[in-house]
């Protein structure tokens, strides 16, 4: 198992090309996957080459499983591809227009565009339910203030990118909507009822998971009335107990960025990676901080020489793991270039996008 547990982790890159120091510790840790984001990112070819490069590390993994390329693309403020790909409004825009359909066109455009240039895994759709209009953290990225029509809308955008052959990944469980503190910069306290989130927050999610959702990413919110001891990323309540054993979810838990303040601010880096874990996670995110990814695999190594964390359940969690990508990263590397190209900025893409951002729904899907 010691050779496996780099899998438990997606990692983020400094700058645009892949550095020696960084293909050597993605290579002899096994590392499970990467997230790009604005620094990693110049042009089309750029990426391409990118996520080639990462790609062909596979082959000097003891498995040779493929690496999660994985990227926030939600549209509107959440966009780390910039013109020549297509620029997308805001989830909001697209919840108005109430078209399954177009979600679900949306979201095969934009996978297309991603599936080109090689990534596979996409941290979309958001699902949390705007119930607090002062909430600038979510805004205009959540589909709608009503659970209902966020859950039709993200189901059709969670088969939308299952079509274009992207992992989606459904996220802040069990929601977002109703925060004022940004979990970035400290941790957000709700006082949220069990019942009020059953009847509000986690229907969306109820129905993205039947929609065949395989990724779920965790809030680091505390929800006093719920678990007032720990935030719901750290909490076993939350992701064996109500995700696992009541909501049946078997596919992966993956944690937000494990480095944001809603975390350090009150536990160490050591600490955070071996209780997410404990709690549920399945993959353990590190966006930033280059130091972080060494420290949480000599916590989890210690933890499961200590006895801290059950090795049967990190074989689940690996288990879990190897299952996706064996069954939806069969084509890991980036089609050719020049076939690439072509899907990125593709005029139908923009004529979509151009549509929704004028609060209209193309002739063809109304």
């Amino acid at each position: 198992m010691k050779n496996e547990l780099g899998q438990l982790l997606i990692v983020g890159l400094q700058g645009t090309t892949l550095q020696k120091d960084e293909a050597q510790f993605l290579t002899d840790n096994n590392i499970g996957g990467v997230i790009l984001f604005d620094r990693n990112i110049e042009s089309p070819q750029q990426l391409h080459k990118l996520c080639s490069d990462i790609q062909s590390l596979r082959h000097k993994l003891p498995r040779k499983s493929p690496f999660f390329i994985s990227i926030d693309m939600e549209g509107g403020r959440v966009q780390r591809l910039k013109p020549p790909f297509t620029p997308w409004p805001p989830a909001r825009k697209l919840g108005d227009l109430d078209s399954t359909s177009l979600a679900f066109k949306f979201a095969l455009a934009l996978g297309e565009e991603l599936k080109a240039v090689g990534i596979n895994l996409n941290f979309a759709p958001c699902v949390d339910v705007l119930t607090n209009p002062e909430n600038k953290v979510i805004g205009n990225r959540a589909l709608s203030d009503q659970p209902e029509q966020v859950g039709k809308m993200a189901s059709a955008l969670v088969r939308g990118f299952i079509k274009a052959e992207v992992i989606p990944c459904a996220k802040h469980f069990p929601g977002h909507g109703n925060t004022l503190v940004d979990s970035h910069e400290d941790l957000p306290i709700e006082d949220t009822s069990f019942d009020q989130l059953l009847k509000r927050e986690l229907l969306p999610f109820k129905k993205a998971f039947r929609a065949r959702l395989d990724i779920v990413m965790t809030s680091h919110i505390k929800f006093s009335q719920i678990d007032n001891d720990h935030p719901v990323t750290l909490s076993r309540h939350f992701l064996k107990d109500l995700l696992r054993k009541e909501f049946r979810y078997q596919n992966l838990i993956i944690s937000d960025d494990l480095d944001m303040k809603a975390l350090r601010n009150h536990y160490s880096r050591e600490e955070i990676a071996v209780k997410a874990l404990q709690a549920g996670c399945d993959i353990l995110l590190y966006c930033n901080e280059p130091e972080s990814p060494h420290l949480a695999l000599e916590s989890i190594h210690k933890a499961l020489s200590d006895g801290e964390l059950l090795e049967t359940e990190i074989t689940n969690s690996l288990d879990r793991i190897k299952k996706l990508k064996t069954n939806k990263i069969k084509n890991p590397d980036p089609i050719e270039f020049q076939q690439a190209i072509s899907a990125v900025g593709h005029p139908n893409h923009s004529r979509i996008s151009k549509a929704i951002a004028n609060g209209e729904i193309p002739s063809d899907l109304a």
